[in-house]
């Protein structure tokens, strides 16, 4: 059984594409991409859930591992593709941060909820007139 598997895995490793395949060179990276998908798919959400924080964390773990990624031999280009994704995501999230929290996002965003309000609420009251008018015009034939 011994020999059957040994023999297996030297048929494997004979071929490079397969051997890249079963090495960490390509599984780490794959099981990596989670976090820069994660991290593109949240630039859709609101910016006052991102945290500051965890946000320079990631920056910093990404930039430091596409640096380790070209230094390793062989070079893994996957896992320099997976943290240049996650630190592009993560520069753009720590944008969305700073816009939110200290650059007056958080204020323009509450004036507009209050300009929208305002707008409705004059247009329930134009409705309510215009439904007033209608009713005072059928009580009167």
């Amino acid at each position: 059984m011994a020999a059957a598997i040994s023999a297996l895995n030297a048929k494997i490793r004979s071929q490079p594409v397969l051997n890249y395949v079963c090495s960490t060179h390509f599984w780490g990276p794959v099981s990596n991409f989670g976090i820069p998908i994660a991290a593109v798919m949240d630039t859709k959400k609101d910016p006052d859930i991102i945290s500051g924080k965890m946000t320079a964390a990631l920056t910093l773990y990404s930039g430091t591992f596409m640096r380790y990624s070209m230094a390793v031999t062989p070079k893994n280009y996957l896992l320099f593709a997976c943290h240049f994704v996650n630190f592009g995501a993560q520069i753009t999230q720590g944008y969305r941060y700073m816009q939110y929290w200290h650059y007056g996002g958080k204020e323009a965003r509450a004036q507009g909820i209050l300009n929208s309000t305002k707008n409705e609420a004059v247009a329930l009251a134009a409705d309510g007139k215009e439904m007033l008018s209608s009713a005072k015009d059928k009580v009167m034939k």
